[in-house]
């Protein structure tokens, strides 16, 4: 089984620059007036709505550490504040947003996890 999470956006064209250009998202699929984005086995979809939604976080990891700190350095200005390491998780991670306001978050696991295919 595999899944999507979709959310309404005001903006899809800021969005698609966000995620396809800025953060390298591959554009999986288009449909009527929605945009799936897929970043590993992330698909996630935003669609053309009244209502923006902006709850919850949207989560990027990766395998190597230092991908996050390269993400950080593109993001350094939008950053909430440099990579840490969270000892409640077991991560290395930081934050920022998006253009419509959702927080995304870039992480690391330090410690080995099976990554789904």
């Amino acid at each position: 089984m595999s899944g999507i999470i979709f959310l309404g956006t005001n903006s899809l064209d800021k969005i698609t620059e966000f995620y396809h250009n800025e953060i390298g998202c591959e554009i999986w699929m288009e449909q009527a007036d929605c945009k799936i984005f897929r970043h590993g086995n992330l698909l996630l979809g935003f669609c053309k709505r009244k209502e923006c939604e902006t709850n919850g976080i949207i989560t990027f990891f990766f395998s190597e550490k230092k991908k996050v700190d390269k993400f950080y350095e593109k993001f350094k200005i939008l950053a909430e504040a440099p990579p840490v390491d969270n000892e409640k998780y077991e991560i290395y991670h930081f934050f920022i947003r998006d253009p419509e306001g959702r927080k995304v978050e870039f992480q690391y696991f330090n410690h080995p996890v099976d990554t789904p295919a």
